[in-house]
């Protein structure tokens, strides 16, 4: 699933991207790739605060955040 994913987002030029994949009995399908993906699906189900990692990743690609600073952060609980 995850080579799937990231080769969707590969062929469309996306470093970053949201990927719609549905399980089926012959493997993954390829459902869409999205270049501005909705994150709080995934950030509830996950805990993880996505936008604030893919920030951090951006930041240290960009030299502005040593690797060692980073961390996968836990998604602040909305009212």
């Amino acid at each position: 699933e995850k080579r799937i994913a990231v080769r969707a987002a590969g062929a469309l030029g996306l470093g970053i991207a949201g990927v719609d994949l549905l399980r089926s009995n012959r493997g993954p399908l390829l459902l869409e790739v999205n270049a501005s993906p909705g994150l709080e699906g995934i950030e509830a189900a996950t805990g993880i605060d996505v936008a604030g990692a893919i920030i951090d990743l951006l930041r240290t690609q960009a030299g502005g955040l040593p690797p060692d600073e980073r961390a996968r952060r836990k998604a602040v609980a909305k009212p």
